[in-house]
């Protein structure tokens, strides 16, 4: 009997051992991540907000990691390229996504159909936020968002503004101002933010919402006049700049909308993964050099993560789809 309980005893430790081997693999592999370099697509063109805030964050981000991340920009069809490109990605850590309010709210209501869905997606943790900024020419002798849409609201349709490009964060946030006022202003969309500025600083459109990155330098300057900044409170890049709440009397109570970035990695990537991934973002974006860049590019920094941001989208698809059913507006 003892030399029976033996034999059984080592059968089921051989049988045992392989379970355990394969086991321990996926621990092994989590513990080696990351082993080669990652790559963070931008489904926007190299230069802009978007590329700006990655490229502060893939270097610390990669010395952090002990691994090169590499910027790999998609632009094209409103970050629709970009986004469909990481989507089709494997989940195994080593692709990273900058999804916008675009790509991850709007467009799911202005198309018909995507080819994504954000559920393609993990959510890794909100990352910053660009205000964005009501502004006109100064030749148009406005001072104030108060004395804009008095004239605005006695001339429908005399008046347009130009965007960045219909869709964009920018667009939606007039056709916000303007359901909340009851105005008629003509939307000119262009294909960038630089073409649109450049029209609005030669007298060829008057008005245009601006982000803090493109704007402050312009604003700075004088060749754009500043009316209100659309936040719920002042930036402190202008911070004698009134927010629309303050300037556009009780239809614009609490009125507030910018441009906001996260980080996302494709569907399947391992929890533990991208809870490492949050926890670098955090510190690699509020690492002192890198925050004080962003802020002196205008960004409003606030990192969170994953479930933070997942019920932030929620709440945001809520809102802005509800508009954009209102407004009847498409894309298709």
């Amino acid at each position: 009997m003892t030399m029976q309980r033996r034999s059984l005893l080592a059968l089921a430790a051989g049988a045992l051992a392989p379970s355990a081997a394969v086991v321990s693999a996926p621990a092994r592999a989590a513990e080696a991540y990351p082993n080669h370099p990652l790559r963070w697509i931008v489904a926007y063109p190299a230069a802009g907000g978007s590329d700006f805030l990655a490229r502060q964050l893939a270097p610390q981000m990669g010395r952090q990691m002990g691994q090169t991340i590499v910027v790999d920009n998609r632009p094209g069809a409103a970050g629709i390229i970009g986004t469909e490109a990481a989507s089709k990605a494997p989940g195994d850590g080593y692709t990273l996504l900058t999804g916008d309010n675009g790509a991850m709210v709007f467009h799911t209501a202005l198309y018909k159909s995507l080819p994504y869905n954000p559920s393609d997606f993990v959510p890794i943790g909100f990352m910053a936020s660009f205000p964005l900024i009501l502004a006109v020419n100064p030749s148009t002798g406005f001072t104030s968002a108060a004395q804009f849409l008095d004239a605005v609201r006695r001339s429908p349709g005399k008046y347009s503004y130009a965007s960045p490009g219909a869709g964009s964060p920018h667009h939606l946030a007039m056709e916000l101002l303007k359901q909340r006022t009851g105005s008629f202003i003509v939307h000119v969309p262009y294909r960038g933010t630089a073409p649109a500025m450049q029209d609005v600083m030669s007298g060829q459109v008057p008005v245009m919402v601006i982000d803090t990155a493109a704007g402050l330098a312009q604003i700075r300057s004088g060749k754009l006049k500043a009316l209100a900044v659309m936040s719920r409170h002042r930036i402190p890049q202008l911070p004698d700049l009134p927010t629309l709440s303050e300037a556009g009397g009780p239809a614009l109570k609490d009125f507030e909308a910018n441009a906001w970035q996260g980080l996302f990695a494709p569907k399947g990537t391992p929890p533990d993964i991208a809870a490492r991934l949050t926890a670098e973002m955090h510190k690699a974006i509020l690492t002192p050099e890198v925050k004080s860049r962003l802020e002196a590019f205008g960004l409003e920094v606030a990192p969170s993560d994953g479930p933070a941001l997942t019920a932030f989208i929620q709440k945001e698809t809520a809102f802005w789809h509800a508009l954009i059913r209102e407004r009847h507006l498409t894309l298709d």
